[in-house]
Protein backbone atom coordinates (compact mmCIF):
# COMPACT_ATOMS: atom_id res chain seq x y z
CA UNK A 1 0.00 0.00 0.00
CA UNK A 2 1.18 3.51 -0.72
CA UNK A 3 0.92 6.60 1.46
CA UNK A 4 -1.19 8.42 -1.17
CA UNK A 5 -4.88 8.86 -0.28
CA UNK A 6 -7.40 6.87 -2.32
CA UNK A 7 -8.94 9.07 -5.02
CA UNK A 8 -12.69 9.32 -5.55
CA UNK A 9 -15.09 11.28 -7.71
CA UNK A 10 -13.62 14.12 -9.80
CA UNK A 11 -10.10 13.56 -8.47
CA UNK A 12 -10.17 9.98 -9.73
CA UNK A 13 -11.36 11.16 -13.17
CA UNK A 14 -8.58 13.80 -13.34
CA UNK A 15 -5.93 11.22 -12.46
CA UNK A 16 -7.24 8.82 -15.14
CA UNK A 17 -7.22 11.61 -17.73
CA UNK A 18 -3.66 12.54 -16.82
CA UNK A 19 -2.55 8.91 -17.24
CA UNK A 20 -4.31 8.71 -20.64
CA UNK A 21 -2.63 11.92 -21.82
CA UNK A 22 0.78 10.67 -20.71
CA UNK A 23 0.21 7.37 -22.56
CA UNK A 24 -0.81 9.28 -25.71
CA UNK A 25 2.31 11.47 -25.54
CA UNK A 26 4.44 8.35 -25.15
CA UNK A 27 2.93 7.04 -28.42
CA UNK A 28 3.69 10.28 -30.20
CA UNK A 29 0.18 11.70 -30.27
CA UNK A 30 -0.47 15.39 -29.69
CA UNK A 31 -3.49 16.93 -27.90
CA UNK A 32 -6.57 16.96 -30.15
CA UNK A 33 -5.10 14.40 -32.56
CA UNK A 34 -7.13 11.24 -33.00
CA UNK A 35 -6.10 7.85 -34.27
CA UNK A 36 -2.54 6.95 -35.10
CA UNK A 37 0.30 9.43 -35.51
CA UNK A 38 0.83 10.58 -39.10
CA UNK A 39 4.27 8.99 -39.24
CA UNK A 40 2.75 5.50 -39.45
CA UNK A 41 1.22 3.92 -42.57
CA UNK A 42 -2.58 4.13 -42.70
CA UNK A 43 -4.48 0.96 -41.97
CA UNK A 44 -6.03 -0.61 -45.10
CA UNK A 45 -9.55 -0.98 -43.70
CA UNK A 46 -10.94 1.21 -40.93
CA UNK A 47 -14.25 1.59 -39.22
CA UNK A 48 -15.08 5.26 -39.30
CA UNK A 49 -17.47 7.34 -37.29
CA UNK A 50 -20.22 6.97 -39.91
CA UNK A 51 -22.88 4.28 -40.08
CA UNK A 52 -21.57 0.82 -40.81
CA UNK A 53 -23.19 -2.58 -41.41
CA UNK A 54 -21.42 -3.82 -38.28
CA UNK A 55 -23.09 -1.23 -36.05
CA UNK A 56 -25.46 -2.54 -33.38
CA UNK A 57 -29.17 -2.16 -34.12
CA UNK A 58 -32.21 -2.24 -31.83
CA UNK A 59 -33.66 -5.72 -31.31
CA UNK A 60 -36.98 -4.90 -32.97
CA UNK A 61 -35.21 -3.63 -36.08
CA UNK A 62 -33.10 -6.79 -36.27
CA UNK A 63 -36.20 -9.01 -35.95
CA UNK A 64 -38.11 -7.02 -38.61
CA UNK A 65 -35.12 -7.31 -40.95
CA UNK A 66 -34.93 -11.09 -40.36
CA UNK A 67 -38.67 -11.52 -40.97
CA UNK A 68 -38.44 -9.54 -44.23
CA UNK A 69 -35.37 -11.46 -45.44
CA UNK A 70 -37.06 -14.82 -44.81
CA UNK A 71 -40.46 -13.81 -46.22
CA UNK A 72 -42.32 -14.42 -42.96
CA UNK A 73 -44.47 -11.25 -43.04
CA UNK A 74 -47.76 -13.09 -43.63
CA UNK A 75 -47.04 -15.66 -40.91
CA UNK A 76 -46.13 -13.05 -38.30
CA UNK A 77 -49.15 -10.91 -39.19
CA UNK A 78 -51.47 -13.91 -38.81
CA UNK A 79 -49.84 -14.82 -35.51
CA UNK A 80 -50.30 -11.21 -34.38
CA UNK A 81 -54.03 -11.36 -35.12
CA UNK A 82 -54.43 -14.55 -33.11
CA UNK A 83 -52.21 -13.37 -30.23
CA UNK A 84 -53.80 -9.91 -29.93
CA UNK A 85 -57.39 -11.00 -30.46
CA UNK A 86 -58.79 -9.30 -27.35
CA UNK A 87 -57.21 -5.96 -28.33
CA UNK A 88 -58.41 -6.20 -31.93
CA UNK A 89 -62.10 -6.92 -31.30
CA UNK A 90 -62.50 -5.77 -27.70
CA UNK A 91 -63.01 -7.72 -24.48
CA UNK A 92 -66.79 -8.12 -24.95
CA UNK A 93 -66.41 -10.21 -28.09
CA UNK A 94 -63.13 -11.86 -27.08
CA UNK A 95 -64.73 -13.24 -23.91
CA UNK A 96 -67.22 -15.26 -25.97
CA UNK A 97 -65.16 -16.57 -28.88
CA UNK A 98 -61.66 -17.77 -29.66
CA UNK A 99 -59.81 -17.53 -32.99
CA UNK A 100 -58.44 -20.91 -34.03
CA UNK A 101 -56.90 -20.35 -37.47
CA UNK A 102 -56.08 -17.69 -40.04
CA UNK A 103 -55.32 -19.29 -43.39
CA UNK A 104 -55.19 -17.33 -46.66
CA UNK A 105 -57.30 -14.51 -45.21
CA UNK A 106 -60.00 -16.74 -43.72
CA UNK A 107 -60.26 -16.34 -39.96
CA UNK A 108 -61.97 -19.20 -38.12
CA UNK A 109 -63.64 -18.47 -34.78
CA UNK A 110 -65.16 -20.88 -32.26
CA UNK A 111 -68.01 -19.41 -30.21
CA UNK A 112 -68.77 -20.47 -26.64
CA UNK A 113 -72.44 -21.12 -27.42
CA UNK A 114 -74.76 -21.39 -30.39
CA UNK A 115 -76.36 -18.06 -29.41
CA UNK A 116 -72.96 -16.35 -29.52
CA UNK A 117 -72.17 -18.06 -32.82
CA UNK A 118 -75.32 -16.51 -34.30
CA UNK A 119 -74.46 -13.10 -32.86
CA UNK A 120 -70.89 -13.29 -34.20
CA UNK A 121 -72.13 -14.25 -37.67
CA UNK A 122 -74.13 -11.01 -37.66
CA UNK A 123 -71.01 -9.08 -36.61
CA UNK A 124 -68.60 -10.52 -39.21
CA UNK A 125 -68.59 -7.39 -41.38
CA UNK A 126 -67.97 -5.14 -38.41
CA UNK A 127 -65.19 -7.36 -37.07
CA UNK A 128 -63.56 -7.62 -40.51
CA UNK A 129 -63.60 -3.83 -40.90
CA UNK A 130 -62.20 -3.34 -37.39
CA UNK A 131 -59.38 -5.85 -37.94
CA UNK A 132 -58.56 -4.32 -41.35
CA UNK A 133 -58.39 -0.87 -39.76
CA UNK A 134 -55.97 -2.03 -37.05
CA UNK A 135 -53.83 -4.64 -38.85
CA UNK A 136 -54.02 -3.67 -42.50
CA UNK A 137 -55.93 -4.61 -45.64
CA UNK A 138 -55.94 -8.15 -46.95
CA UNK A 139 -54.95 -9.87 -43.72
CA UNK A 140 -58.49 -10.98 -42.85
CA UNK A 141 -60.82 -11.17 -45.84
CA UNK A 142 -63.54 -13.41 -44.38
CA UNK A 143 -64.61 -14.79 -41.02
CA UNK A 144 -66.07 -18.25 -40.45
CA UNK A 145 -67.86 -18.75 -37.13
CA UNK A 146 -68.24 -22.23 -35.71
CA UNK A 147 -70.41 -23.19 -32.78
CA UNK A 148 -69.14 -24.92 -29.67
CA UNK A 149 -67.79 -28.45 -29.86
CA UNK A 150 -70.44 -31.00 -29.10
CA UNK A 151 -70.67 -34.77 -29.05
CA UNK A 152 -71.15 -36.55 -32.35
CA UNK A 153 -74.35 -38.59 -32.15
CA UNK A 154 -73.86 -40.14 -35.58
CA UNK A 155 -71.68 -42.99 -34.32
CA UNK A 156 -72.79 -46.47 -33.46
CA UNK A 157 -74.53 -49.44 -35.07
CA UNK A 158 -78.11 -48.13 -34.58
CA UNK A 159 -77.83 -44.79 -36.24
CA UNK A 160 -80.38 -43.71 -38.82
CA UNK A 161 -78.93 -42.58 -42.11
CA UNK A 162 -80.42 -40.19 -44.60
CA UNK A 163 -82.00 -36.74 -44.66
CA UNK A 164 -84.49 -37.51 -41.90
CA UNK A 165 -81.83 -38.54 -39.39
CA UNK A 166 -81.60 -35.34 -37.44
CA UNK A 167 -80.55 -36.37 -33.92
CA UNK A 168 -80.44 -33.98 -30.99
CA UNK A 169 -80.22 -30.28 -31.58
CA UNK A 170 -77.71 -27.82 -30.11
CA UNK A 171 -78.47 -28.07 -26.40
CA UNK A 172 -74.85 -27.58 -25.34
CA UNK A 173 -74.23 -23.97 -24.41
Amino acid sequence: MSDEPELTGPDLARAALARARAAARAKGLKPGQTGRPRTLKPVAQRSGSGPDARDPVPFGTAVRRLVAERGWEDTTTAAGVLANWDRLVGPEIADHCQPTALVEGELTLVAESSAWATQLRLLTRTMTARITEQVGPGVVTSIVVRGPAQPDWRKGPRRVQGPGARGPRDTYG
